[in-house]
């Protein structure tokens, strides 16, 4: 089956959606492209300060595409096949996480770009709000150690591609450093010697590609280094103490100024992020890559995840993240010139996104089912070596034209793409570090210095026991941290996407009164709730079973207890939400319900 075909189909679905279904949202929402933003009216500089549409659609991107449409629509595609994921991901973008994005945005700049949670406490009660903020912060901390370990497994080992030639993990981790290094610079720069944006674009942009080659040739090899204090230590050693030196990042990171590392750091990102995306693009449509991967595997897997819900937990960037509404109405908001800015923004980059994961998806889809990657698959190593292959069917199309000296390395694109993997990464773990510490500061009320340091080391902090655990599967072998906390950090990042669009939907009901949300917003919340909690309660009951056993791991109760607290915490909003819903609205002219908003 030729998957250029299916590729460019499903570009075409999300650039029809983005311009009929984006301005119908427009319009629902009476977005006024002459009120006045909170960047405007609360600029510091600091938190509020408007940005130029194209630069912080760079930043929002980067921020919110993350590992997750690379790690959500492999493991995915690889359980139950491509179809179901494509599918999912095309529906789900277009009109849950597309609406769930834009709304939150909205709401945010209609409320002084407050948190969505803050939303929540202005039109549900205190009591929702503090629950909202539990959740959330519980949420952040899940991304943070899947994320963290996630990226730090791409710092140990060699990879031997199928021509010889090796990409090692010590080598990514440089690359990854010089990356780091490189907004920092760009900030200082652009902060003190007034440089612009395009000039800086057009000096750092080509060296963040001069960091991926040098890489390779400058490695840090972590296991290395620690023998010589160490001598028994090992790649797992290596593993955890990257583990910990990455939320060391994340602490620094999340208390500097957004000037010196978010915004450069964001935009760099983007670009990166456009340059993958168009890699895998170039690859899909002049590389001449077939569909091997079966279309649908079944509705069970061999372990016994069912397609309903593991599905929709499994791909939540991509689709619909509930991640996505903190940074739109932690940071993003913040920044938006105008209303209308808002389509681009909000839906515009989760359609985007979509693409991201259809892209990602396509690297399972030239596998075949029996493919030594799939033994036991790792998705950044999925993701690394089909863009890669991707590549090199490029290239060699080009040679077949006459161009006979093009070339492109193996060693160089799956370095390329396990680079662009990484920094998908950084420019969410340290948005989330920031935003962990934001709501740790709203709880106690602490918003000075004392405040802002304990938030900080509260949200590194825990992951970072989690990150020094071991856990074991079934076999009595080593399971990868990423791998537990994955799927509860997609059934409690569904679940908060559900949060996020029952509090829009309530403020949307008790300011409009109009039927339209019940469709817009309403359908999409019970969706999104059912499917979330439907795999939470699955999980409760496979860690109840684990606790069955002879020996059972410590970890378990915690997560047990994590799983039914989530559970307990999304009953309690639920209530709360029925309660503003039915309340009988008794301010003076309160809006009756219409079919259209007027």
């Amino acid at each position: 089956m030729n998957m250029l075909a299916i590729v460019l189909a499903s570009a075409g679905i999300l650039t029809v959606a983005y311009w009929t279904y984006g301005p119908l949202l427009v319009r629902l929402l009476q977005l006024d492209p002459k009120a006045k933003t909170p960047a405007y009216e609360l600029q510091d500089d600091v938190d509020y300060s408007p940005l130029a549409p194209n630069e912080l659609l760079s930043q929002h991107f980067s921020a919110i595409a993350a590992a997750g449409p690379i790690v959500g629509p492999i493991l995915a595609g690889v359980m139950f096949g491509w179809l179901p994921a494509l599918i999912w991901i095309l529906v789900g973008s277009i009109l849950i996480g597309g609406v769930h994005d834009f709304t939150a945005l909205v709401a945010s700049i209609r409320h002084k770009a407050r948190s969505i949670a803050e939303v929540v406490r202005d039109h549900m009660s205190r009591r929702a709000f503090v629950l909202f903020l539990t959740f959330v912060w519980l949420a952040l901390v899940y991304i943070i150690v899947a994320f963290t370990d996630i990226t730090a497994a791409s710092f140990i080992g060699v990879q031997t591609l199928e021509n010889g030639q090796e990409v090692t993990g010590a080598g990514i981790a440089s690359s990854s450093l010089m990356y780091l290094a490189l907004p920092i610079i760009m900030g200082i720069l652009m902060k003190y010697t007034r440089m612009s944006v395009g000039l800086a674009t057009v000096i750092f942009l080509p060296l963040v590609g001069v960091s991926i080659w040098a890489g390779q040739h400058v490695p840090i090899d972590m296991t290395a280094i620690l023998k010589t204090f160490i001598p028994a230590a090992d790649d797992k050693l290596a593993h955890k103490t990257w583990d910990v030196l990455l939320l060391v990042y994340c602490c620094i990171a999340s208390v500097v100024p957004m000037w010196l590392l978010l915004q450069p750091r964001g935009h760099l990102g983007g670009y990166f992020l456009y340059i993958a995306l168009a890699a895998g693009a170039v690859g899909l449509l002049f590389g001449g890559a077939s569909i091997e991967y079966p279309a649908f595997n079944g509705w069970t897997t061999p372990k016994g995840e069912t397609l309903f819900p593991v599905l929709f937990i499994t791909i939540a960037c991509g689709a619909c993240s509930g991640f996505h509404s903190l940074i739109a109405s932690g940071t993003t908001s913040k920044q938006l010139r105008y209303e209308t800015d808002a389509k681009l923004i909000g839906y515009g980059a989760m359609l985007l996104e979509a693409m991201v994961a259809i892209v990602s998806l396509s690297c399972v889809m030239i596998l075949t089912k029996d493919a030594p990657l799939l033994t036991n698959p790792q998705p950044n190593l999925v993701y690394a070596q089909g863009i890669g292959s991707l590549l090199e069917k490029f290239a060699a199309a080009v040679r077949g034209v006459g161009w006979t000296n093009f070339n492109l390395s193996a060693q160089l694109t799956v370095s390329f793409a396990l680079m662009a993997f990484t920094t998908f990464v950084y420019d969410t773990l340290d948005v989330c570090t920031r935003l962990g510490r934001y709501i740790i500061q709203e709880l106690t009320g602490w918003h000075d210095a004392k405040g802002r340091w304990l938030g900080t080391l509260l949200t590194g902090g825990v992951p970072a026991f989690f990150v020094m655990q071991t856990i074991h599967g079934a076999d009595g072998k080593p399971t990868p941290l990423w791998r537990i906390f994955w799927a509860l950090f997609g059934a409690s990042n569904q679940l908060l996407a559900a949060l996020t669009l029952l509090g829009v939907t309530v403020w949307l009901w008790r300011t409009r009164r109009a039927v339209w949300v019940l469709f817009v917003a309403g359908i999409p919340t019970v969706w999104m709730y059912v499917m979330s909690t439907w795999a939470l309660l699955r999980m409760i009951k496979a860690n109840v079973a684990q606790l069955s056993h002879p020996d059972p791991q410590p970890i378990t109760y915690i997560l047990l207890g994590i799983s039914s607290l989530l559970v307990m915490l999304a009953l309690a909003m639920l209530v709360e939400a029925v309660i503003a819903l039915t309340a009988t609205d008794k301010r003076p002219n309160a809006p009756k319900p219409a079919l259209v908003a007027g």
